[in-house]
């Protein structure tokens, strides 16, 4: 019997398996629509493939260190239930681990050989969604190294050993006694956790959020009805305060906010036997910028229910 692609696409939109798959199986059951669902069915291929195209929006962040490079990934689930589980939290670890003998990159760490699996962590997932039940994706990984010093990490809301809801990274140069700066970079991590800076120093805030923050204030200012001169001031000291309150070496120092965190990491390199520079953070939220689907709930009991 002659496969179109009609009868392609006919199965793609019942099953959510790849083209490819589709053309496949309708070969494999002479053009038979149910025999192909059934035949994707046992190959694993419809379970997993319509399951991707859920929303996957909770799991875990996963952190892991060797002290002059530290790594965080993100690995998603459609539910938190699912983050509680064993299984789901090794496969976390060990993506997270496997990604330090990589460059860090989401595609390297795709691509790289899962522990003990003899494939790649991509197809890894990919088969554990099929035991675990849930759409589960790589969604991104990071890594940050120092020549000399200490990458420092945190995780905040911890449910296992590296593994939370938020993870951040904070790289250090220095001479000074690694321990300690290790310990303070923690210090800056769990500083960095809680307020989210845009940047680490002014000049590396983005042109265009400067640019907008200056047109508002701009506005702002003109309203007073104060001459050109005065406004040009007042438009200065609010961007001051701006850099102040979203560049991360300039904003006051959660510790101690008497201090900066530039000030912060000059005293603490200086009671370390040196000098310290921090050359770069990553902080990971989880599920940040993923559009969740809308789920009506009662609707969702009714179909259940068969209603």
């Amino acid at each position: 019997m002659a496969i179109t692609a009609s009868m392609v696409k006919e199965l793609r939109e019942a099953t959510g398996a790849g083209m490819m798959d589709c053309k496949t199986a309708l070969n494999e059951t002479n053009g038979d629509m149910e025999a192909a669902i059934d035949w994707l069915r046992t190959k694993g291929i419809a379970k997993a493939d319509k399951k991707s195209g859920r929303t996957a929006a909770e799991g875990l962040i996963g952190v892991a260190s060797n002290g002059d490079t530290a790594v965080v990934v993100e690995v998603n689930s459609e539910t938190d239930f699912v983050a509680r589980n064993e299984e789901f939290q090794t496969l976390v670890r060990s993506i997270a681990n496997v990604a330090l003998t990589t460059d860090g990159s989401t595609e390297a760490v795709a691509g790289a050989t899962y522990p003990d699996a003899g494939k790649s962590v991509s197809d890894t997932i990919k088969d554990r969604i099929g035991t675990i039940g849930e759409n589960l994706q790589l969604r991104r990984s990071a890594q940050l190294t120092v020549s000399e010093g200490a990458v420092a990490t945190y995780i905040h809301n911890q449910v296992a050993d590296g593994l939370g809801k938020l993870g951040v990274l904070v790289a250090i140069e220095t001479d000074a006694d690694k321990e300690k700066m290790t310990a303070f970079g923690r210090q800056v991590a769990m500083h960095i956790a809680a307020t989210n800076p845009l940047a680490l120093s002014p000049d590396q805030v983005s042109a265009d959020v400067a640019e907008r923050e200056k047109a508002i204030f701009s506005d702002q200012a003109r309203q007073s009805g104060k001459p050109e001169n005065i406004i040009e001031k007042m438009v200065e000291g609010r961007m001051r305060k701006f850099y102040e309150e979203v560049a991360l070496l300039k904003q006051s120092f959660v510790i101690n906010p008497d201090l900066t965190v530039e000030k912060a990491l000059e005293d603490a390199a200086k009671d370390a036997g040196g000098t310290a520079k921090i050359t770069g953070y990553v902080r990971f939220a989880l599920g940040e910028g993923v559009e969740r689907e809308a789920s009506d709930f009662a609707a969702e009991v009714a179909a259940a229910a068969g209603r």
